[in-house]
């Protein structure tokens, strides 16, 4: 058999979805799986989108522009204005989903053997997409007593080097829900100001914010020269299976980059674009609605978690994630363990081990991610099955 590519063998598993079989098992042996491993929430997506998506009736399902249908184009830049960039629909690149937006700023600033460094934890696609670029994710500890803020600026220099082209971060954080200060965004910009490197954000969670607003790299000072911002429609409008994102440049050269690779993969899906135009017209009330239903659900969650003996955390001010710290000998055989050999009262949890959202997965080894995106009452059933899980799990510490 002929060899596989280097990065063909090192493209690493996720640990959102690794543990899905033993998920369906637990559900053929008639337990309930409470998923609270993925960022799949199910809050509605907003009614306009779905009724665009059953009005599509065209003879022809055509190819469209590479870089996205005009119209929604426009309704992207409108959008980042709003968040305080300057921004035109030229600077704006439709793609399929935020994770090809986040491939197509990754393979515009760094070359193969380059380095570009973000914080750990990270969501831990960033590293299958550095992986599939040639490049090496090198990564900052942050602390989960400060709630992942952002590592001192000293400490964030030490790790850049002669290959490093960029700053990768996600604000609101994924895997963290942490939301960079004002302070922190400003930091970031003459840091990367001064070591002349790029700053990618991430920022498809920003209308999930529970006090101050997001800032937006956007809005910084360097942001002409500077900044990249990796949009999607999956999260800020309940629409996961969508797949329609966009990344976003005021730099020419970069938006005349992301042209180019918008011309070798033809086109993003007509239909879903159509639809994610109807989605950008949702009432503020929407959002409104959604924001004060996730407080809801991450003071249940962090609140019941923090009652449970042993479990820390803090709690995050965006997003819909958490990162406990549980007081288990290892989180990967703990949440495997909660679908093979345990249930309560018919149920049991499922939760993504934090070991894969490290680049030194020891650093996660007591920890998972948590997504709080479900109803309440399910929240409360999780909890009660965490408890009685940590009461009676032979590997606790």
């Amino acid at each position: 058999m002929a060899q596989l590519s280097k990065r063909a063998a090192q493209m690493p598993a996720s640990p959102i979805r690794r543990l899905v079989p033993f998920a369906d098992a637990a559900r053929g042996r008639g337990v309930h799986v409470h998923q609270l491993n993925i960022g799949q929430p199910d809050v509605p997506t907003p009614r306009g989108m779905i009724e665009a998506y059953q009005a599509y009736d065209e003879e022809v399902l055509a190819y469209g522009p590479s870089q996205g249908l005009p119209e929604l184009r426009e309704a992207v830049a409108d959008y980042w204005r709003g968040a305080g960039g300057e921004v035109v629909a030229e600077n704006v690149s439709i793609t399929f989903g935020g994770s090809e937006a986040a491939l197509f700023a990754l393979a515009a600033v760094a070359d193969p053997g380059d380095e570009v460094l973000t914080t750990e934890p990270f969501y831990a696609n960033y590293l299958g997409f550095a992986t599939m670029g040639g490049l090496t994710l090198r990564a900052v500890p942050a602390s989960a007593a400060e709630g992942f803020h952002l590592p001192s600026d000293d400490v964030i220099e030490a790790s850049i080097g002669p290959r490093t082209k960029a700053v990768v971060i996600s604000n609101p954080g994924n895997p963290t829900g942490t939301v960079y200060t004002p302070d922190e965004m400003s930091r970031l910009g003459a840091l990367v100001e001064k070591h002349g490197l790029y700053l990618i954000s991430d920022e498809v969670y920003r209308e999930f914010a529970y006090g101050a607003p997001v800032t937006s790299a956007l809005s910084l000072p360097i942001a002409a020269e500077r900044v990249i911002v990796v949009d999607s429609v999956s999260k800020r409008f309940s629409a996961c299976g969508a797949r329609v994102g966009a990344v976003i440049s005021p730099h020419p050269d970069l938006s005349a980059a992301f042209m180019r690779m918008s011309f070798a993969r033809l086109c993003p899906a007509t239909v879903d674009q159509r639809a994610a135009l109807a989605a950008y017209s949702t009432p503020p009330e929407y959002f409104a609605e959604v924001v004060a239903e996730y407080e809801k659900r991450r003071d249940t969650l962090v609140d019941g978690l923090r009652a449970i003996p042993g479990v820390e955390t803090y709690r995050p001010e965006g997003a819909f994630y958490t990162v406990p710290t549980f007081p288990v000998d290892d989180c990967d055989r703990f949440a495997q363990w909660l679908l093979t050999d345990f249930a309560h009262e018919g149920e049991t949890v499922m939760m993504a081990p934090a070991s894969g959202f490290y680049s030194r997965p020891e650093l996660g080894r007591q920890q998972a991610r948590m997504a709080y995106v479900l109803g309440v009452p399910a929240l409360e059933r999780s909890l009660s099955a965490l408890r009685a899980a940590l009461a009676v799990y032979p590997g606790r510490v």
